[in-house]
């Protein structure tokens, strides 16, 4: 089952993800900003996103616990958050990626295609992802969500 991490979900997170302090961790999840996937009451993975400029999404975390990988988890994860971000009227999402990790051939395969890099000292380069929400939009569309 995939839903929006709750309160009580913080300690395990916190147990598992050790990419985001406690704080923003606890302000993602009341911004509604974290899935979980769980089977009978066990956490399987999650997926953490934020906002890239205030107005694209950017999935941060997509992780799945060693010995459920390879179980097309991490993909269900990925497609409820794509179908949750077309109902909030966002025609594009993003992620990024080491160049030095397996990750970047799950989103291409996916559908993200490469649109730029970051590099940082010390650090392997960084690919960043992007994937057009609505196929039937122009790839030149505004990203942003319609506003009401």
């Amino acid at each position: 089952m995939i839903r929006y991490a709750e309160k009580n979900d913080l300690p395990i997170l916190q147990k598992h993800d050790r990419h985001i302090s406690e704080m923003e961790l606890k302000n993602s999840i009341e911004a509604g900003r974290v899935l979980i996937l769980t089977h009978t009451e066990h956490l399987i993975g999650w997926l953490r996103y934020n906002l890239f400029w205030d107005n694209i999404p950017f999935m941060n975390m997509l992780y799945v616990l060693e010995g459920y990988r390879g179980n097309g988890y991490g993909r269900q994860l990925v497609d409820f958050w794509e179908k949750e971000m077309l109902k909030k009227r966002y025609k594009q999402v993003l992620t990024s990626t080491l160049s030095n990790e397996r990750a970047q051939f799950f989103y291409r395969k996916n559908g993200y295609v490469d649109c730029g890099s970051l590099l940082l000292p010390g650090e392997p380069l960084e690919i960043i992802l992007l994937k057009h929400l609505d196929s039937e939009e122009s790839e030149n569309e505004n990203a942003f969500p319609v506003s009401h």
